[in-house]
């Protein structure tokens, strides 16, 4: 069998997509900073921020460079396309009211979630998830849900490029557990994070589907460990993820 040969890269474009992810991580940084954490002269640092201060990708403070709010525009014209975020947002605002807890949708890019929406209700936790964060697969119940409708190849691509990082003594971090946990989420047609990324924290997930074997996303339902127990956690709040990803589903194809 032929060797995969990678497409070649261009390493100036790489270069300012380490500066742009710096920025968005950091909010702002002087030059220097930047190219010391990047490992990049400053010279190269600074004329690359001149490219983008240019083209109004960001904005210079003084001597600080920061992200522009064109970001929002691209933001705003990528939700666009996904073609159900209405959907998705009224039927998590209505989830939220209900439950009281920390509702999300997410949806898998470049093998790990990405968060596109969260709401809260009178008693949601905060968490560090916003809308634009990435998030691995395998440790998160919007993760696995979606991994379970996966066939066994894609996942085992996105474990070979991400792996199975540990977050707490309840992580996945091996192929077989992982499989066996994906067989019984698709069985049972939604999946539990049982504290296994985030100590204290419990969720349920259900997948929204378009058709039998496409995966939009999932909806969750995120709260505390000593409120999410017994049949409220293994019952009650399933069924509410569960048709809030109908009534996704359903909608979408009219949307």
């Amino acid at each position: 069998m032929a060797e995969t040969t990678k497409p070649r890269t261009i390493q100036a474009v790489g270069i300012t997509l380490e500066i742009i992810d710096y920025l968005h991580e950091h909010e702002r940084a002087r030059v220097t900073e930047i190219a010391n954490e990047l490992g990049r002269s400053k010279g190269t640092v600074h004329c690359h921020l001149a490219t983008l201060l240019e083209d109004e990708h960001v904005i210079k403070d003084d001597e600080e460079y920061r992200l522009g709010l064109r970001y929002l525009e691209l933001g705003e014209r990528v939700k666009d396309r996904l073609g159900i975020y209405d959907v998705v947002t009224d039927e998590l605002d209505d989830l939220a009211a209900t439950c009281d807890e920390l509702v999300q949708f997410a949806t898998e890019e470049h093998g790990r979630a990405v968060y596109l929406y969260k709401q809260g209700g009178d008693r949601a936790v905060q968490t560090a998830s916003t809308v634009g964060k990435r998030e691995y697969l395998h440790c998160i119940s919007l993760g696995k849900a979606i991994l379970a409708h996966y066939p066994r190849d894609r996942i085992e691509e996105i474990v070979d490029r991400h792996g199975l990082p540990a977050y707490t003594a309840q992580t996945i971090t091996t192929r077989d557990d992982l499989f066996d946990d994906l067989e019984t989420i698709r069985e049972r047609g939604y999946a539990f994070d049982d504290e296994e990324k985030i100590e204290g924290l419990r969720c349920v997930a259900a997948p929204v589907m378009a058709g039998e074997d496409e995966v939009l996303g999932a909806v969750s339902i995120s709260g505390p460990s000593r409120r999410m127990t017994g049949d409220r956690y293994r019952e009650e709040l399933p069924d509410m993820v569960t048709r809030s990803a109908n009534v996704i589903e359903i909608n979408a194809k009219f949307s």
